[in-house]
């Protein structure tokens, strides 16, 4: 349907005013817990465009991957140039691959240690803790531990967690929940095999 240029000046005033409402509204600072679950692709991939921001930014990147730490990563690669970006892969692989419980707990603490580390030290500004959701999911990590840590954090630090199964109380701690809903995939649809530069 197509509108008049009166209609159209309307509508963008309307909108316009919406928007400064907001704008005003928005008058302070805090550091976001921002969790992105869901079943559909893209969740690492946003967490680490916010990286990529806060690295423009000038701004100490802390990143803990606990599953995916096993495999090859363009990502890794090329983040880990720069200097202040800290990236930390201790996972061993997806659970089906290690099929070692014990293994894939210790490999857990090992990444929430560092996660504790960056939360704590006031020199990062973000921390990314890729995959956590699968971890508090299989029980790997204590949920109210976890949960203590992020609101025990300081002020201005921004958290991010991904994963699929993010648990209903990180949801509600949360300052910001995407959820990435599944709608069609390549791989699952057409049997198109992991590819680079969009899966790894």
């Amino acid at each position: 349907m197509s509108i008049d240029d009166a209609a159209h000046a309307r509508l963008t005033t309307r909108r316009q005013a919406g928007y400064d409402r907001k704008q005003a509204r928005a008058d302070r600072e805090k550091g976001l817990l921002i969790v992105y679950t869901g079943p559909g692709k893209g969740k690492t991939t946003a967490a680490f465009g916010m990286a990529l921001r806060a690295i423009g930014h000038g701004l100490t990147v802390g990143i803990v991957q606990f599953i995916k730490g096993g495999q090859d990563s363009a990502e890794r690669a090329v983040l880990s140039r720069f200097e202040n970006m800290d990236f930390q892969t201790l996972g061993e692989g997806f659970t089906w691959q290690t099929q070692d419980r014990e293994r894939d707990i210790a490999a857990a603490e090992r990444g929430w240690a560092e996660a504790e580390r960056m939360i704590a030290d006031p020199g990062y500004a973000l921390v990314i803790l890729d995959e956590l959701n699968l971890v508090l999911k299989y029980g790997y990590l204590d949920l109210v531990r976890v949960l203590a840590t992020f609101r025990a954090r300081r002020p201005d630090l921004h958290v991010v967690v991904t994963g699929r199964h993010a648990p209903e109380a990180l949801v509600e701690l949360a300052d910001l929940v995407s959820e990435i809903r599944a709608i069609k995939h390549p791989y699952r649809e057409q049997g198109v095999k992991a590819q680079k530069g969009i899966e790894f």
